[in-house]
């Protein structure tokens, strides 16, 4: 009886379990042939129904675990390949960046034999304008006899040079030549790339607006040189202005300020598309970078940045002032102005230089035409220049946990280059403005200005679709980091 009775028990038993992990099969959740494998197999072994429903538990749980494994996987890759595709979207190649950095050489090199032209008296050398067929000199004595012939007629030949030969007239000749065709090379160095990583996708749209507002900069700098030029050979001009045959002060600086323009263009554009490209590939320091930029405590010093790049170009370009009316040449001198700390205020605001009947223009007239008066303003932007550059490096180095190594060691830079700029000023005008000093002087206010244009990018917050890409990059990390330390604690897990 007894061995009956546990027949039919475990006989309707079966049945029971053969139902109930069929069911257990069918659901959505559990559908899967380990869990109905399992269930059968500890039926056929007369498993009681609790064993039973912990070996399914189990099996869910390994089963699920490894569902949620394989789609944070997919998840994860897809995340990084979003990330990555945003990434090539965003940056523009690595070697448009060096390609904009090396260009913004040629034009640091222009600006100083532009400096070397004015200084040798060769700019009006050069009385027409051709940008094309102007690229070849004259190749025989015949043509170098025209060409003189057409100097000749100039004021600059018959008021300061006729009493030069035609051995004289080829020097100032083939510096001015020399000085239209390096930016000439410039043209052709910068546009035709500038197409070529435009057309191949190597740029981004970003990056293409400022290209093509350097191009457009560009062409207009040879427009410029040429109504510069023109001022020092058109007899009218020279008139109105009581001048001697040279270029007008204004326009030699407008055409200083649009190559220092472009050169601070071409420098921003190359560093900012490195400094991307090496922030997205080191997203960690990247973002210790972000956090430092973003502080509170160093909005005073980012403006001060912005400040700081535009007083450097306002210095420089009142040099270019002193450069148009040569007014390095007078009060030879330094810390005082002759005998005294400052000239005298009838010879600052001197009325010999308005021009209107009631003297109106007194004022704006002498502080740009009288080179005494523009000789003191440069003076006062120099010695302004080194005070606010020494206030910055003291406060930078106050607050160098603050902000970046690397804007750190550029306010280091700045300060040598203005120490140097100061002293070079200084012996330009004891020694009297002589060639090799004074181009030396000009390429220091550049290099100086380089500086502070760095600076003020390295200060300057990331771009925020950029931010976007390191913000979910270091996402990307940390969940990779999190799941090889699992691994880790679970090899570990085996061994006790």
């Amino acid at each position: 009886m007894i061995l009956l009775r546990n027949f039919l028990v475990r006989g309707s038993s079966r049945q029971f379990f053969n139902g109930a992990a069929n069911k257990l099969a069918r659901n959505p959740m559990l559908k899967s042939a380990s869990f109905s494998s399992i269930a059968r197999t500890n039926v056929a072994n007369g498993t009681n129904v609790s064993n039973l429903l912990l070996s399914l538990n189990k099996s869910r749980n390994v089963h699920t675990s490894r569902i949620l494994k394989q789609s944070s996987t997919i998840l994860a890759d897809s995340i990084g390949n979003s990330s990555r595709t945003n990434a090539k979207q965003l940056l523009s190649s690595k070697i448009v960046g060096y390609w904009l950095i090396g260009t913004s050489g040629l034009v640091f090199g222009i600006v100083i034999l532009g400096g070397l032209t004015r200084l040798t008296e060769s700019g009006l050398s050069i009385v027409e304008w051709k940008p094309v067929t102007g690229a070849i000199p004259p190749l025989n004595q015949e043509e170098w006899e025209k060409e003189f012939e057409k100097y000749q007629t100039s004021p600059e030949f018959k008021e300061l040079n006729s009493h030069i030969d035609i051995d004289d007239f080829k020097f100032i000749f083939f510096m001015e030549w020399f000085h239209r065709l390096w930016g000439r090379g410039i043209g052709v160095v910068f546009i035709l790339p500038a197409i070529y990583f435009a057309a191949t996708k190597k740029t981004t749209s970003h990056v293409n607006v400022r290209l093509f507002g350097l191009t457009c900069l560009l062409g207009l700098q040879g427009v410029i040189g040429w109504w510069m030029v023109y001022s020092g050979i058109d007899k009218k001009q020279l008139d109105e202005r009581k001048s001697k045959p040279t270029v007008s002060q204004y326009r030699l600086t407008t055409h200083l300020g649009a190559a220092f323009c472009l050169y601070m263009g071409m420098i921003w554009t190359g560093y900012n598309i490195l400094r991307e490209i090496k922030l997205v590939g080191n997203p960690r320091k990247a973002l210790e970078t972000i956090k430092l930029l973003d502080s509170s405590k160093i909005l005073k010093l980012r403006k001060a940045s912005i400040h700081m790049l535009l007083f450097t170009f306002l210095t420089a370009m009142s040099g270019g002032m002193v450069a148009g009316l040569d007014a390095g040449l007078i009060y030879n001198s330094f810390p005082k102005m002759g005998a005294t700390w400052f000239p005298s205020s009838r010879e600052l605001m001197d009325p010999n230089y308005a021009r209107a009947a009631d003297k109106s223009d007194l004022w704006w007239r002498n502080l740009f035409e009288n080179p005494t008066t523009v000789q003191l303003i440069h003076r006062i932007l120099g010695v302004s220049t080194f005070c606010a550059v020494f206030g910055l490096h003291m406060v930078c180095v106050k607050k160098k946990h603050l902000i970046p190594k690397s804007a750190n060691n550029t306010v280091r830079a700045m300060m040598g280059l203005v120490t140097l700029q100061v002293a070079l000023g200084i012996s330009v005008l004891i020694y009297i403005v002589p060639v090799s000093l004074a181009a030396i002087h000009q390429a220091g206010a550049l290099a100086l200005f380089t500086s502070s244009v760095v600076f003020a990018a390295q200060m300057r917050k990331p771009r925020l679709p950029v931010r976007n890409v390191i913000t979910v990059l270091n996402k990307q990390l940390d969940s990779k980091t999190a799941q090889k330390g699992s691994k880790i604690l679970s090899e570990a897990a085996k061994f006790k």
